[in-house]
């Protein structure tokens, strides 16, 4: 640590965000980074109704549901069911049955490929969300022997299931999920799973990333990064130079963000240990925000002479997004922001944002500070 007053390095918890965390070890620090938040104001007060933008997420691992298995999921502000059927293909519909209301994600079941209701057993179609079969019945209502229940387009990829959100649910997905060869080489690790709920809205997470100037006042890094930053059509990314110090003396980084579209981004760390980091983000609520990161790295390093390093290094990582929860659960989205010149590119980055948002007809954009969903 410097001898200069004022001055800290990444050894240093900043007081702001360290009068929250410096008691918090083991399980304490597990269970605090998902424990409810009681009495945070309404999402109108911290100006979080701007809707979720549109995207990939992924909302489970690819484990979380086997085949014939039923379960609900609450994303997006949405009650949803998510089933495997015999054919080990997953769907996603809204939960309520058209019948009588009853939540399928419940007790209901699989029927082959069909999602059968607990409470009369109609089955439903996970493509063309429509109701194929009621065992009591002669004949199928016409009302829902066509499109009457919203079907989620659904892929996995990296060990995920994602669910393609748009606000218009006739709105096809406009890219491809990012396939990561890391995972499933036998010469990597395993996800090293670590899980956050956030009470905050997707868009100040993200926008965190360029916000250079924080990596100072909340992380207690030394010097403020300087990043070469990339924009693309759905995606965007950083490369971030580093010098790291080890007790092997000091160590050329690189630290690589990508994101495509607001739902995918994963960081590459190269220098002191190779790591991926897969981030899930995925909105419950317009003011609930699940994160989860998960963590590989080449077994020869996870196990090796470098292990001590390789872990200390996912420590560090978690530990700064514990530090960004502490600011991310209490403040609101400021759509006029008042910005000074050594902020970073805020003011850029909404601009380019605002693509994930969908707009009514005939409406411009809207800088990503208002949206439709």
């Amino acid at each position: 640590m410097s001898n200069t007053p004022g001055v800290t390095d990444a050894r240093t918890p900043p007081v702001a965000v360290w009068q929250v965390l410096e008691k918090l070890r083991g399980q304490d620090l597990v269970d605090w980074r998902v424990a409810p938040l009681e009495g945070r104001p309404s999402p109108a007060e911290r100006g979080m109704e701007i809707g979720f933008p549109f995207g990939w997420y992924a909302v489970e691992q690819t484990d979380f549901i086997a085949v014939g298995q039923v379960k609900p999921l609450r994303y997006f502000s949405k009650d949803l069911a998510i089933w495997r059927g015999e054919d080990g293909k997953v769907r996603v519909t809204d939960a309520w049955c058209k019948h009588l209301g009853a939540h399928m994600g419940h007790g209901g079941k699989v029927s082959g490929n069909l999602l059968e209701c607990p409470f009369h057993a109609w089955r439903y179609d996970g493509e063309e969300g429509v109701v194929k079969d009621i065992p009591y019945a002669k004949a199928i209502p016409p009302q829902v022997k066509r499109k009457c229940l919203r079907t989620w387009p659904v892929t996995e990829a990296n060990g995920w299931i994602w669910v393609w959100y748009h606000p218009d649910q006739n709105v096809a997905p406009m890219w491809d999920v990012v396939v990561h060869e890391e995972y499933g080489d036998p010469e990597w690790t395993e996800y090293d799973m670590h899980e956050w709920i956030v009470y905050g809205s997707i868009q100040n997470m993200a926008e965190n990333g360029v916000d250079v100037a924080h990596f100072k006042y909340i992380h207690g890094t030394a010097d403020v990064p300087q990043a070469e930053l990339r924009w693309g059509d759905w995606g965007r990314g950083a490369d971030v130079k580093a010098q790291m110090g080890t007790p092997s003396g000091i160590v050329d980084g690189l630290i690589s963000y990508d994101t495509m579209g607001a739902g995918q981004s994963w960081v590459r760390f190269r220098g002191i240990s190779e790591t991926l980091l897969v981030a899930s983000l995925v909105p419950i609520e317009e003011d609930v925000l699940r994160v989860r990161y998960g963590f590989m790295q080449p077994k020869s390093q996870a196990n090796g002479p470098g292990a001590g390093l390789a872990k200390a290094l996912i420590r560090d990582i978690c530990k700064q997004l514990d530090q960004d929860k502490v600011i991310w659960d209490r403040m609101r989205f400021e759509a006029n922001p008042i910005i000074c010149d050594g902020d970073g590119p805020i003011p850029q980055f909404r601009q380019w944002y605002s693509r994930y948002y969908a707009k009514p007809d005939g409406e411009g954009g809207n800088q990503g500070l208002r949206a439709v969903g």
